[in-house]
């Protein structure tokens, strides 16, 4: 799962290699675009969060026509809702783009390849929601190989879209959402193809495929807060920025190149976050719900032990880590700020990630939305105002600020889990 997840980072990373080497004006147009795309992506995830909690449910307590029914109802909602989100894509385009108040060229740029990713909204839906059901059954290997095959086509047509390599035409922009497209579409095809074989554990080759309101209204109730949870996430992430921008360009280097690193650590989480969330689904249906709580914990206790130990690194290696990504003295120096004050909530950030896919395991998306609300708007976006205004801290102020926001959301959601209550829900 791990493993699955940086994949899926590739795309993104694979796209700005390329298109970087065309022009400043490329890389903003798909830096603009990716930003958009977090709010189609954001229900794409959410309804995969609700299709693993119920299918992972069912099979855990081996009513596997059950979960093979809420597998077929899930790749439903994604096609049909890919349609519609790929036809308002398709006519707000150039709207979208109108938000950022971007020079025409980047505008034009922009439009076309958002277009084209729009298009391949369907596969992008059915890959991700794919490797959300194999997950769910436990067989995470599938589903690093379909994205694996999908980055691995990716990275081959790229150049050739973009610049227009042996009989491909030269496309630029718009080659690299091409690439991306089709790359997409032929893992969706892999992914179809392994959840149709008779040897899947979802029999997706019977009868079920017309609508059930009912358990569609389910995946519905569990999905949305899910996706509003990752929507409020860019969201604050937008305020912040905006936030630490006060204090000049350097200060925003740091911040971003601080946020890359925490994205690093964060990757290991998410994976064993998704693990969890799979074992307490299967458990929670099998009965065992002590099990259950006791995966949580172990996960909880194993990634808290892998960010201690980064932490420390980090803290020793401040400076030498931030001279690698920029070498101006002032970024350096606002870098090591914000590292050392950062990693003294590491722990704490990776008790919250995790219990937070276990509670999302159990279906209680709606208690995790809460809480990152909270956490994200009752605490970091006013004490980023606050303590520097207050305190006279400087930048080093929003740092604390989002120490505080971690630890926070970290005790709520421990103290939510240790009640138990996750272990009654029914879905």
């Amino acid at each position: 799962m791990m493993a699955t997840n940086a994949l899926q980072t590739l795309f993104n990373i694979v796209d700005m290699f390329f298109v970087g080497r065309i022009g400043p004006d490329a890389i903003a147009a798909v830096a603009v675009a990716g930003v958009i795309m977090m709010i189609p992506f954001s229900l794409i995830l959410g309804l995969s969060v609700a299709a693993g909690a119920m299918v992972s449910r069912s099979f855990g307590a081996r009513q596997f026509e059950s979960a093979s029914h809420s597998a077929r109802q899930s790749l439903f909602s994604a096609v049909v809702g890919g349609f519609f989100v790929m036809l308002i894509g398709l006519l707000l385009a150039p709207h979208l783009i109108d938000l950022f108040g971007v020079e025409q060229s980047v505008h034009r740029l922009g439009t076309g390849y958002i277009r084209i990713i729009f298009i391949g909204t369907i596969p992008i839906a059915v890959q991700f929601l794919t490797a959300a059901l194999f997950q769910a059954v436990g067989d995470a290997k599938t589903a690093l190989w379909i994205n694996a095959v999908a980055v691995l086509l990716n990275l081959l047509l790229d150049p050739m879209l973009i610049f227009g390599l042996g009989p491909f035409p030269r496309l630029e922009v718009a080659g690299a959402a091409t690439a991306t497209t089709i790359a997409r579409s032929l893992g969706m095809v892999a992914a179809l193809f392994f959840l149709v074989r008779r040897k899947s554990d979802l029999h997706m080759f019977k009868e079920g495929w017309h609508p059930d309101r009912r358990l569609i209204g389910r995946l519905i109730k569990i999905g949305v807060p899910s996706s509003l949870q990752m929507s409020l996430r860019s969201v604050s992430g937008i305020i912040m920025m905006g936030i630490v921008a006060r204090y000049g360009t350097f200060a925003l280097a740091a911040y971003g190149v601080g946020l890359r690193l925490d994205m690093l650590m964060l990757m290991p989480g998410f994976g064993l976050g998704a693990a969890t969330a799979t074992l307490v689904g299967q458990n929670l249906g099998a009965g065992k719900s002590g099990r259950a709580e006791r995966s949580s914990w172990t996960a909880a206790a194993n990634y808290a032990a892998i960010m201690t130990a980064a932490g420390c690194l980090f803290y020793w290696l401040a400076a030498d880590i931030f001279f690698i990504f920029n070498s101006n003295v002032e970024v350096v120096n606002i870098g090591v700020l914000y590292l050392r004050t950062l990693v003294l909530s590491y722990p704490f950030l990776a008790l919250a990630i995790i219990l937070n896919r276990a509670l999302s395991g159990a279906g209680e998306t709606l208690k995790t939305m809460s809480i990152t609300a909270f956490a994200l708007f009752g605490v970091a976006v006013p004490l980023a105002y606050a303590i520097p205004a207050l305190f006279d801290t400087g930048v080093r102020g929003i740092w604390i600020a989002i120490v505080l926001a971690n630890i926070t959301q970290a005790l709520i959601l421990t103290w939510v889990f240790t009640r138990g209550r996750w272990k009654l829900k029914i879905l």
